[in-house]
C-alpha cells in the first residue's frame, strides 16, 4: 500500500503543500488560513488515513511521542500486567511504549537507559534496580521527565508510584494471626529495595505487637538465585523450623517457589501450613487448594503514572513531586 504523503492531501484538496502543512501542525489557524480550508483539509487527511511521520515529527518538535517503560522481569505476571495497562495508557493518549527488562541487573539497566535517550524517548517509567540511584539523578539533570513505579529510593527528589507495601504486610500478617496462627514465618529476597524491606518491617511489626516475632522465623534468599536453587533454600528451612504453621512469601517467585518445595516435602496447605503471598499470579489461582494473595493496584499504579509523566512532559519547569501510595488488596483463597 502507498504511504500517503501531504503532497497527496494538497492535490486531492487543490491546496499548496505549505496549505496542508500548515494545518496538519496545527498552525493553519496562526498562519491565516481560513476555517473552511483548514476543514477541508483536515478531511482528506482523514480520508485518505494519513498518519504522519513519526522521525519527522520528532526532528519537528524535539518530540516523539514514545515512552521508555524500563522492569525488573517482563516474564514475572506482575510486571507483564503492569506493562499491558501502562502500554493501555499510552496509546489512548496516541504514545508508544518502548519495553525494557532488566533482570535486576544494574549494568543492563543503565546500557538500557543510554538506548532509550539514544531514541529520545520523552520520558521514562522505571522500576529501578538496586543501585540506579545516580543514573536516575542523571536523568533528572537532563530534565528529563521520570516516575518510578514499584519501588523507590527514599532520600531521591523523584516522583513514585507504589503500593504501600508496610500496610499491605501488616494487614496479611495480622490475618494470618487472627486465624489462630502464632509461629508465622517470611520469605524475602536479599535485594534490600526500600519495598522489601517495608514488606518484612509490616511483618515484624504486626508479630511485635502481638510479642511472638520469632527473628529464627525469617528467611533472606539470595537475591539473583535461581528457581532450583530457591527450592532448596525453602526445603532446608523448614526442615529445620518443623514448628512453623503459617509463611508470607514476598514476592510471587518466592511463593511459586514455595509451593514447589512443600510439594516436594509432601506439606499439605492449609492443613500442615498456611500460605500467603505477594503479589497474584494464575498459577495461585489454579493452585490445588488457590493461595490467597496481596494483589498489586496494578491499574492504579499505570493510571498515576501516565498521569505523573505527563504532567512532567507538559511543563517540566512547574511540575512538583509526588509520591503516591496505592492500597493493596487481600484476596482471601483456600490456602489459610
Amino acid at each position: 500500500m502507498k504511504k500517503i504523503t501531504i503532497k497527496d492531501i494538497a492535490t486531492e484538496a487543490q491546496v499548496s503543500i505549505s496549505t496542508v502543512s500548515f494545518v496538519i501542525n496545527n498552525k493553519g489557524e496562526k498562519m491565516g488560513i481560513s476555517p473552511a480550508v483548514i476543514k477541508k483539509v483536515q478531511g482528506v487527511a482523514e480520508k485518505l488515513n494519513y498518519r504522519p511521520s513519526m522521525i519527522a515529527t520528532s526532528l519537528r518538535t524535539g518530540k516523539t511521542r514514545s515512552i521508555g517503560l524500563i522492569v525488573e522481569d517482563i516474564s514475572n505476571q506482575f510486571f507483564a500486567d503492569l506493562a499491558r495497562v501502562i502500554e493501555d495508557e499510552a496509546k489512548s493518549i496516541d504514545y508508544r511504549v518502548f519495553y525494557c527488562s532488566t533482570g535486576g541487573d544494574d549494568e543492563r539497566s543503565e546500557e538500557l537507559m543510554h538506548s532509550l535517550l539514544q531514541a529520545n524517548v520523552d520520558g521514562f517509567i522505571i522500576t529501578p534496580t538496586q543501585n540506579l540511584e545516580e543514573k536516575i539523578d542523571l536523568l533528572l539533570k537532563l530534565k528529563k521527565p521520570v516516575v518510578l513505579i514499584d519501588r523507590y529510593f527514599p532520600g531521591q527528589r523523584v516522583s513514585h508510584v507504589v503500593m504501600d507495601n508496610y500496610e499491605a504486610a501488616n494487614t496479611a500478617t495480622n490475618f494470618l494471626i487472627n486465624k489462630g496462627c502464632k509461629n508465622i514465618a517470611v520469605v524475602n529476597s536479599s535485594s534490600g529495595m526500600v519495598q522489601m524491606k517495608l514488606r518484612e518491617d509490616g511483618y515484624r511489626d504486626a508479630l511485635k505487637e502481638k510479642g511472638i516475632y520469632d527473628e529464627s522465623l525469617v528467611l533472606h534468599m539470595e537475591y539473583r538465585s535461581n528457581e532450583e536453587t530457591r527450592i532448596a533454600a525453602v526445603v532446608s528451612f523448614f526442615e529445620k523450623n518443623t514448628n512453623i504453621d503459617a509463611v508470607l512469601f514476598l514476592t510471587n517467585y518466592l511463593g511459586l517457589a514455595g509451593l514447589l518445595a512443600f510439594k516436594k516435602m509432601g506439606i499439605k496447605i492449609p492443613e500442615d501450613i498456611s500460605v500467603i503471598s505477594f503479589d497474584d499470579h494464575d498459577s495461585f489461582k489454579l493452585h490445588t487448594p488457590s493461595i490467597t494473595v496481596i494483589a498489586q493496584p496494578i491499574e492504579d499504579i499505570a493510571v498515576k503514572s501516565i498521569q505523573l509523566l505527563m504532567s512532567q512532559m507538559a511543563d517540566m519547569e512547574k511540575y512538583e513531586i509526588e509520591k503516591s501510595l496505592k492500597k493493596g488488596k487481600l484476596i482471601i483463597r483456600e490456602s489459610v
